[in-house]
């Protein structure tokens, strides 16, 4: 390890920038944010740093650098694009015995910035000890995607009571299941709801007992792993996902979405497939509070959004009449996934002013359906769940005044390597369907806009565009 890696307090302590121009600016307005007290030495300064000069911001001095100027400073960095300026200011620290940082050039620094992921309190420099600045900062953007973004809150929640818990708890093994309910519990739930005077609350609370060592209570998260590329999945529910105790998954939930979560969680299959095997609703809500009664961060991932058509409501219901805390992290619904992976904007000012996302699954769904409304024109309809009652369907619509002419695409695992659309027209729907032998999931999308998909495609095989059967390879 050839440097030293430390966290330097420059609040209220001079630091000497060298050079007046952009990266000069970049770097003053890192150390300004740790407080420190700028000086600038340059003989003009860029747009930046004269804006920060006029309002008072730092300190300039319009001229060459003197060795004298690195006298009374803590920390030394030279911005200029003169090799020899930049030698001189080297020299100066060194002498002096002052860190010294000369940007993009590691011989003559002894001292280098590292990447820096904030979440103040809590700081994480990532260094390549100067050889791949480019590599540091891709592992700074993986390491901020990852990191909770209430991390700092939670902290700042964790100090404000740090004296407290040290005196209230001695043994170290308690105290350290203390600060885990706090973050991971129901004050950190709290926090990541932007609660914070009520997760203050709640640490007093538990400290204020005869024994503050805080009962685990378990929870439940409801995430949504949209259509099933892990790149889809959003930051929120990796997060929850890698801090999950057990994890109850629907069947459209893709291992590369699972492969994701903490190592050690439980993961259990609670999938519903139609015609198939299935756990019974009531089975998985019972077991969604049995699980969070035994402590446990319960993560009920769900394909697509748990809130539309994922029966994340009726979840909810039985959590919230059971007494367990929830919180819903949204996913990537699959109308709007496997819309934009086919190329089909579901709007679109010269043919769809509105979108409808129904369902032909739900209970009645066929018999209690507004068919007339849903056959207006100008309007997209995303069809969940709609390819075993296709011929209903398409009876339904053109009896009520859709035209059988109406554009329709079928994207069968949209957003997935095995993606296959499909483009045709209403009346010829089921005929497509049924001779490329579609299955589930599957996405009807009927409106205007799907016949933009031959030449809006960018994902996966080009659309197919005629009722056909595929070719099929001979079998030797």
């Amino acid at each position: 390890m050839r440097y030293f890696p430390v966290f330097l307090d420059l609040a209220g302590r001079w630091v000497l920038v060298v050079g007046g121009g952009e990266v000069a600016a970049r770097k003053v307005a890192l150390l300004r944010e740790s407080g420190a007290r700028v000086r600038v030495v340059a003989p003009a300064l860029g747009a930046s740093l004269a804006a920060a000069c006029a309002a008072g911001e730092i300190e300039h001095h319009a001229r060459e650098f003197v060795a004298g100027d690195v006298d009374g400073v803590r920390l030394v960095i030279a911005a200029t694009d003169a090799p020899a300026v930049n030698r001189a200011v080297a020299a100066a620290a060194e002498s002096r015995q002052v860190a010294v940082n000369v940007v993009d050039d590691l011989e003559l620094s002894t001292g280098i910035l590292p990447a820096i992921v904030d979440r103040s309190p809590i700081v994480v420099a990532v260094s390549t000890s100067g050889t791949a600045p480019a590599l540091a900062r891709r592992l700074r953007a993986e390491i901020d995607a990852v990191l909770d973004g209430a991390l700092g809150r939670l902290a700042q929640l964790a100090a404000s009571f740090r004296g407290e818990i040290r005196a209230r708890i001695r043994d170290l093994g308690e105290r350290r299941r203390f600060y885990d309910w706090l973050v991971d519990g129901a004050p950190g739930d709290l926090v990541r709801r932007a609660r914070e005077p009520e997760a203050a609350a709640l640490v007093a609370r538990a400290l204020a007992g005869p024994r503050p060592v805080a009962a685990t209570q378990g929870r439940v998260t409801l995430v949504g792993a949209g259509p099933g590329e892990a790149g889809l999945l959003t930051l929120a529910g990796l997060r929850a996902l890698q801090c999950a105790d057990v994890i109850l998954y629907d069947r459209l939930v893709s291992p590369e979405v699972l492969a994701l979560a903490r190592r050690e969680a439980e993961r259990i299959e609670v999938g519903k497939s139609g015609g198939g095997d299935s756990v019974p609703q009531a089975e998985i809500q019972a077991r969604l509070v049995a699980e969070a009664r035994r402590g446990r961060h319960v993560v009920r991932l769900k394909g697509g959004d748990p809130m539309v058509f994922g029966r994340g409501g009726e979840e909810l219901q039985h959590l919230r009449a059971a007494g367990i805390p929830y919180e819903v992290v949204p996913g990537i619904t699959a109308a709007l996934a496997c819309s934009a992976y086919a190329g089909i904007p579901l709007t679109h000012r010269e043919h769809a002013s509105g979108v409808r996302f129904v369902t032909a699954h739900s209970r009645g769904s066929i018999e209690t359906t507004d068919w007339r409304g849903l056959a207006a024109a100008r309007e997209t309809l995303a069809v969940y769940m709609g390819i075993a009652t296709l011929p209903r369907l398409v009876a339904e619509l053109t009896r009520h005044g859709r035209a059988p002419t109406t554009p329709v695409a079928i994207v069968e695992n949209g957003g997935r390597a095995e993606q296959r659309v499909l483009v045709g027209t209403l009346g010829e729907a089921d005929v497509l369907a049924t001779r490329h032998a579609v299955c589930s999931p599957a996405l009807l999308i009927v409106g205007e806009v799907a016949a933009l998909a031959p030449t809006l495609h960018w994902y996966g095989a080009a659309p197919l565009t005629d009722a056909a059967p595929p070719a099929r390879a001979a079998v030797a």
